[in-house]
């Protein structure tokens, strides 16, 4: 795996990235990806990610979002594990939405996430 990125990014350094076109991977569950989610982000829930992993992209850098950070933690290193330069979103959407990440989805009172 020589070659590949840090293992880990900052919420803010994620919304730069994915704003310049980098792949999000949202691993939460669709009813967390219902109440709020990153526009860009693709839904691939943890639990679907071992039957799922080719509609990853192997080609460039992937980062993976969930809601505090610990279910992305597991899934970058799954993915690393399986070539992919996979990359954490520490903090997870709590974070992101901290670091003023664009958010969609939600009720009429609009998207949260938690």
């Amino acid at each position: 795996m020589s070659g590949q990125g840090p293992s880990e990014v900052t919420a803010a350094e994620a919304v730069a990235l994915v704003h310049d076109g980098t792949y999000l991977l949202d691993v939460r569950e669709q009813d967390e990806w219902d109440a709020g989610h990153a526009p860009q982000a693709t839904l691939v829930p943890l639990s679907e990610l071992a039957q799922r992993q080719d509609e990853i992209p192997t080609d460039a850098q992937v980062l993976v979002v969930c809601h505090s950070g610990m279910r992305s933690l597991r899934a970058t290193a799954a993915l690393r594990a399986a070539g992919v330069d996979a990359v954490n979103v520490a903090g997870g959407m709590i974070a992101w939405r901290d670091a003023q990440g664009e958010l969609t989805g939600g009720s009429s009172s609009g998207p949260t996430v938690g």
